[in-house]
Order: C-alpha cells, then sequence, then structure tokens
C-alpha cells in the first residue's frame, strides 16, 4: 500500500507531527506546535498546517495519533506479593506506556484507600493470586476498590479461577475488563495480554474522559500512549519483520523534563558462565520511568539524588550557582539555555540522568557464599551485551554533544557489577520519529522499519578517539 501517512504525538507540551511516504519510505516533512490542553484539537491544527501540505493532501492521508498530553496514563497496580504478582503487576502497567502513581501489595486497607483516592488514577490494574492459588486477597482488594467514590476503569489481571467473581464486586458503574494473569504461576511471567486490554481501555475510556477525543476532528483516532509508541518502535527495530532482519538486543533512553524513561529489548539472560539467576524472570520488551530524574520539572529531585555538590564539581560551579540555575529551571521548564556554560549544564543533568536512570533498569551481580564455594547471582536483565543505544527526548536531540550525553548509559567505572551495555554502538532518534514509527509499525510494518532505520543511521554518534 501507499500513499502519505501522517503520524501525530499529542505531548504535555508540544504536538509533534510527521508525515511520511510509505511507498518511497520517506519523511515528506515534520512540524510541532505548543499543545493547547484546553482543548488538543487546536494545537494539532497548527502542528498539521506547519507540514505544509495542502488541504486535499491532508484529507487523502491516513491520521494516526498517540499523546501523553494531560499528564498521559496514570495507573496504581496491586497484586499479592510485593516481589511477585505485585511486581508483575507494575511490569504490566509500565509496559503499556502507563505512568505508574503506586504499587500496593497483600490486602488495601483504609489508608490505601484513601491514598488511592488522592492520587485519582485513570485506570487500575488488580493482579494477584496465581491460577487456581490465593483467592480471598483479590477479592478483598476487589471489595475495597468497589468503595471508591468516583468509578475508575479496572483491568482484572489475577487469579483467573475467581475473575469472574472479582469483577461482580464492582457496581454497574465501573468498567471492568478481565485480562488473562500476570502471573499465572509462581516465576511465570505474562504481562503483554494485560498490556494490550490496557491499552484499548486507553482508547474507549481515558481519551474521552481527558477530553482528547476533541482531536477526532483531524485525525482517526488516538491509538496508544506515547510510551507504548516507543517501546513498541524499539519492539520492530529489535526483532525486525518478516521481511527486515532486527538489530537485536537494544537499549532506548528517552531523557524527559518530568522523567527519564528507560525501554530493553532483550531477554536479558545471563552472558558470564556459572551465573545463578535470581528473583522474576524479566520481560522482553521493558520499560522503567523514573520520575525524579528530568531535568525539568523534576530537576530538583535529579539534583537532590546526584547530590548538589557532585553536580557543582561536575559543571564546576559553585553549590549555589547549581542551585540557582536548578530552582530557575523547575519554575519555568521552557527554558532553553544560552550560553556555553548553560549547554553544559543541560548536558551534565542529562548524563547524570541516563546514569542513574539505567543504572535502576539494569540487572546486577552479587557475591553468595555457599557450601560448594563462591557463586555469581544475577538480579535483573544481564545488558552488557547489548549493541545498540538509542537516544531520545528533547534535551538529547538539542545537544551539542549528544554522545557525551548517552555515554552515561554505558559501562560506569564505579559499579563494576552492574549489567550495562559494554560496547554499544549509540544512535540519536534525531528527527523524533521514534513514537511515530510505533503507530505507523501498527498497520505498515516494513515500511515504519525502513524509515526508522534510515533515519537513525544518518544519527549514528561517532565515537571518541581512546
Amino acid at each position: 500500500m501507499s500513499g502519505s501517512w501522517v503520524l501525530v504525538d499529542i505531548g504535555s507540551t508540544f504536538t509533534k507531527v510527521t508525515a511520511v511516504d510509505i511507498g518511497q519510505r520517506r519523511i515528506l516533512a515534520q512540524s510541532s506546535a505548543p499543545t493547547t490542553i484546553e482543548d488538543v484539537s487546536i494545537g494539532l491544527r497548527n502542528a498539521l498546517q506547519g507540514l505544509g501540505l495542502d488541504a486535499e493532501q491532508l484529507r487523502q492521508a491516513r491520521k494516526l495519533a498517540c499523546s501523553s498530553a494531560a499528564g498521559g496514563l496514570r495507573m496504581v497496580a496491586i497484586g499479592l506479593v510485593q516481589d511477585l504478582t505485585a511486581k508483575a503487576a507494575r511490569l504490566a502497567a509500565l509496559g503499556a506506556g502507563a505512568r505508574v502513581l503506586s504499587t500496593y501489595s497483600f490486602q488495601l486497607t483504609e489508608a490505601d484507600r484513601e491514598e488511592i483516592i488522592e492520587l485519582q488514577p485513570d485506570i487500575i490494574l488488580l493482579a494477584g493470586g496465581t491460577d487456581g492459588g490465593n483467592r480471598e486477597n483479590i477479592l478483598h482488594n476487589a471489595k475495597v476498590l468497589a468503595s471508591l467514590p468516583n468509578p475508575v476503569p479496572v483491568v482484572i489481571a489475577g487469579n483467573r479461577s475467581v475473575a469472574q467473581e472479582v469483577a461482580a464486586c464492582f457496581p454497574p458503574e465501573f468498567s471492568t475488563y478481565i485480562a488473562p494473569n500476570v502471573m499465572p504461576q509462581i516465576g511465570q511471567l505474562q504481562v503483554d495480554p494485560a498490556r494490550e486490554v490496557i491499552r484499548r481501555v486507553f482508547m474507549e475510556k481515558i481519551i474521552y474522559a481527558k477530553g482528547l477525543d476533541k482531536a477526532g476532528r483531524w485525525i482517526e483516532g488516538i491509538f496508544m500512549p506515547t510510551p507504548a509508541a516507543v517501546l513498541r518502535a524499539g519492539q520492530l527495530l529489535s526483532q525486525g519483520t518478516a521481511a527486515r532482519k532486527g538489530w537485536g538486543d537494544l537499549l532506548i533512553v528517552d531523557v524527559g523534563g518530568a522523567t527519564t524513561d528507560v525501554h530493553s529489548l532483550g531477554k536479558g539472560l545471563p552472558t558470564r558462565a556459572g551465573v545463578v539467576v535470581r528473583g522474576l524472570p524479566e520481560p522482553y520488551a521493558k520499560r522503567t520511568v523514573e520520575g525524579d530524574l528530568g531535568v525539568r520539572v523534576s530537576v530538583l529531585s535529579l539534583m537532590e539524588t546526584v547530590g548538589p555538590d557532585v553536580l557543582a564539581q561536575e559543571v564546576n560551579w559553585t553549590r549555589e550557582e547549581v542551585e540557582s540555575r536548578a530552582e530557575l529551571l523547575h519554575a519555568h521548564p521552557d527554558t532553553l539555555p544560552e550560553s556555553d556554560e548553560e549547554w553544559h549544564f543541560d548536558r551534565v543533568l542529562a548524563r547524570l540522568a541516563v546514569a542513574h536512570a539505567v543504572s535502576r533498569h539494569v540487572g546486577r551481580l552479587s557475591e553468595l557464599y555457599t557450601p560448594a564455594g563462591l557463586v555469581w547471582v544475577q538480579e535483573g536483565k544481564d545488558l552488557s551485551s547489548v549493541a545498540t543505544v538509542i537516544g531520545t527526548g528533547g534535551v538529547l536531540v538539542r545537544s551539542h554533544d549528544p554522545l557525551a550525553v548517552l555515554e552515561g548509559a554505558g559501562r560506569q567505572g564505579d559499579a563494576p557489577l552492574e549489567l550495562r551495555p559494554e560496547d554499544p554502538l549509540f544512535f540519536l532518534d534525531g528527527s523524533y520519529i521514534l513514537a511515530s514509527m510505533g503507530l505507523l509499525a501498527q498497520e505498515e510494518p516494513d515500511a515504519a522499519f525502513d524509515i526508522l532505520t534510515d533515519s537513525l543511521s544518518n544519527y549514528k554518534l561517532a565515537r571518541r578517539e581512546q
């Protein structure tokens, strides 16, 4: 199928549009405009007009969108055991492109109920119990949630033996959806079906609740949260298509003003002999979100995480200068650097955000002494052999030295037991099309793969001389 497609990413700050010709496998035009939260169709119309396509071209083009506007997809995840079904529920929610506000385990208390009311989630993911296992916990939690004063869509992804009974706990005004158990057996992770159900709820309910349906006069629909589109693009690039060979295991780092997201595509199994894996199996497509590592809205928490003195030493400023600049960026997140010193400050902020976010995402080794001798134990994914690291996000795309930022994802001398990529190639999403190609991949995977690989190849970052 040939023709023009227009892919739209409605963000909280900017609405970005990319027009592509899937027959010629190329980008036709790109444009962006400030997102108008009161009516997203206004900002969308402005961005579409910036493409320079005439009215007939726009009318004939397929137009698909993803969105992280209006706070994105806000969820809470509930399971039975913190390190088992609760963790599985969180992984499912994150992989669906959600921002997980909180995770709860065991039986919900009255204090938990009050906290959930305060959080005002868009969706609740309710898990708990393996299939045929514990049923009391998920039933108790369903009854607590059913008493919430404002109905919330609930995705039930726990013990299938009691799923219908759990759904029956909720009054008619609650929308309930039953998905396969995120952990049907101990140690068996099954998060993809729940992710798809969450995406369906997003399209059916959340778009209208957030007023995003007003964009419907310009596009065919909003099909997924933006982080889910980025993860979908990563899967496409990693695995390829029936006609295209994929790039293999890879890591995507998305540095934003509020969060730094890390996506990994790969099984993450041990690469060293004699290593024992402990903990839940990791999903092939994994996403983590670090809400304290943004470079604008969350810059104060980033500074606290890193330490203001460490940051001052990195940029060769006084502590007072660092704190003053951070306060300014937090108060005015649309601030762009003007001087070389301010560009350097942004670059250091982003590199530290990358370094800490990747540290939390990857697995690590630890020593365990047994009667048989020393054993190495791996928790999390071994990403040491990942050959490709891709950077995206405004601070990276605008950076004068994106490689210096992305090198924070690689092996760090002070953390030898972290299983980070050891010798990757670095690429920049310089055309800002990862989310767009994730959208396109839903219907035209070969075209999306070709356009994405061509763009990334143009932004391969040259290694420094050793």
